[in-house]
């Protein structure tokens, strides 16, 4: 079973090293930043899943 969060997070990771891969690249600089950022939103929520789920389980 996968943890709530996981997959965001997962995900998050390699859209944002895609993302810095582009700006380091200097291919699209301006679509790689939006890259970045969209990762970074996935980071983002996932962690937060993660510690939620994990404040669920703690209660029970």
């Amino acid at each position: 079973m996968v943890r709530e969060g996981k997959i965001p997070l997962t995900l998050g990771i390699i859209v944002t090293g895609a993302g810095i891969a582009m700006l380091v690249m200097e291919v699209a600089p301006m679509v790689g930043a939006g890259v970045v950022g969209f990762g970074v939103a996935h980071i983002v929520l996932g962690s937060i899943d993660l510690i939620q789920h994990k404040k669920h389980i703690n209660f029970r």
